[in-house]
């Protein structure tokens, strides 16, 4: 049989219904996605297992999944949760209200909402640039790294994945104001050491 569309209810249905060929066909279809998701949380080997007792969980809910979320939405929450399990284990916890901090990029506007410190002219196209386009790629896995678990997370969710703002509510369980505080700070963060690498080729 063709493989049918994910999200449709014929789909849906076969899966509710044990179909063992329509559950492969959603494992290989979100897999990588899902993997991602436990990677901004866990190290890799521990990203590997989060996501293989993900799809255990799945298989074993499936037939009660009533369709209120989207198929994706439904297993990248139960991704996070396995993750956020693995990681109450090792004595860390995903805070999900965003600290009281300044804006990181605050200082370089005035009042008036005009720009201070402009950024620095972004030219990494030419043939030239292509090793420095590998440093900048190093350097911005590094920062990604050391980014606070929750903002890594909402960046992966919104602009790697490009889910709606919406189901990334819906899988944090967190309000709109939250994801918009964190994924600004997230992009602020990255921002700056893009800016940092073009001015002075340091990460």
């Amino acid at each position: 049989m063709a493989d049918q569309p994910l999200e449709t209810p014929e789909f849906i249905e076969r899966l509710r219904q044990g179909d063992r060929a329509a559950f492969g066909q959603l494992v290989k279809a979100q897999h990588n996605m899902l993997l991602a998701t436990a990677r901004t949380l866990l190290n890799p080997a521990d990203a590997e297992e989060a996501v293989q007792d993900a799809w255990i969980a799945a298989h074993r809910a499936i037939a009660g999944f009533e369709g209120r979320s989207q198929l994706r939405t439904w297993l990248t929450r139960i991704v996070i949760n396995q993750a956020k399990m693995m990681l109450r284990k090792r004595g860390r916890e995903i805070q999900f209200d965003p600290a009281d901090e300044q804006d990181p990029l605050a200082y370089r506007f005035k009042q008036n909402g005009a720009w201070q410190l402009s950024p620095q002219h972004w030219e990494l196209s030419g043939p030239d640039n292509l090793l420095t386009r590998e440093e900048l790629r190093r350097c911005m896995e590094k920062h990604l790294h050391f980014m606070p678990d929750n903002q890594r997370l909402v960046l992966e969710l919104r602009d790697l994945q490009g889910l709606p703002a919406e189901d990334v509510c819906n899988m944090l369980e967190i309000s709109a104001s939250n994801v918009r505080v964190l994924l600004h700070r997230a992009r602020a963060h990255l921002f700056e050491m893009v800016d940092h690498f073009q001015e002075t080729g340091e990460c």
